[in-house]
Formats: structure tokens, C-alpha cells, sequence
């Protein structure tokens, strides 16, 4: 996981290089085929806690963690928080999982410049991760 780093590059921005930041995040999340699309788009996928409608795929491939994600383009900040996310899951092992921060948005200083409904959005992406790899884990 490479959240240090990103944590190291947020912490150098004020709040609004911080959200300019997290809107240049959300044009890194892939655009999904309209196959991988449909699939995620099922009611398990879908990050309950979160206003916006954010949907997860996580997976094992080799060993290592795998996310895909649909957010809208429209809400750019979410989509930025998801992509960031991702980008800092994307390839750990499994077990490296259970030590990601679940207080991400504090240690980016993005506390005070996020409303509590994306905050507790946030956490939800955290957690719906962290449930998704343990149950993989857990299965045949």
C-alpha cells in the first residue's frame, strides 16, 4: 500500500490544492467496459454508507488485492476519494489490509475541508474493503 505516500503528498497542500488534488485523482479511476459495468453495478457492490452511488468490486489475483470502482463523473470529489483509495489498495497482499488507516481522511488534513457525509462515506469505502478481503479470505 502506498498511502504514506500520498499521505506525505497531501500533507504539503493547503485545503484547496488538497480538493484540486482529489479532483485530478477521480480521472485516474478506469473507465469500466460496459460488461465490467453491469457487474459492478449489482446490489452487493454497491458502498451502503455513501450518499453517492459508489460500487466495489474487490478481488484476489495472484495473491494481491484487485479493485474496480464506478463512480459518477459528476461528483468529482467522491470520485476522487474512491480513486485514491484504489490507488493506494490496488496490489497489496491481503493482510496488509487490516493495518490501513481507517482514519485516511484525518492524516490527508481532509477532516476539516470534507462534510461529516463524506467523511463517513470514506469510512465506508474503508470498511466495505476490509469486509470484502476478509471474506475472501475466508472462502474455499
Amino acid at each position: 500500500m502506498i498511502f504514506d505516500e500520498l499521505i506525505d503528498e497531501f500533507n504539503g497542500l493547503d485545503a484547496e490544492e488538497k480538493l484540486e488534488t482529489l479532483i485530478e485523482f477521480s480521472d485516474s479511476l478506469p473507465v469500466l467496459s460496459d460488461e465490467e459495468s453491469v457487474v459492478l453495478r449489482q446490489p452487493f457492490c454497491r458502498v451502503q454508507e455513501c450518499q453517492t452511488a459508489v460500487f466495489l468490486r474487490v478481488s484476489l489475483e495472484e495473491g494481491r488485492i484487485h479493485l474496480q470502482a464506478d463512480v459518477p463523473r459528476d461528483s468529482p470529489i467522491v470520485r476522487g476519494l474512491v480513486a485514491l483509495i484504489v490507488e493506494g489498495v490496488e496490489g497489496s497482499r491481503p493482510e496488509e489490509i487490516s493495518s490501513m488507516p481507517i482514519d485516511l481522511l484525518d492524516r490527508l488534513g481532509l477532516t476539516d475541508t470534507l462534510g461529516m457525509v463524506r467523511q463517513r462515506g470514506t469510512r465506508g469505502v474503508l470498511q466495505f474493503i476490509t469486509r470484502e478481503v476478509s471474506r475472501l479470505i475466508k472462502s474455499p
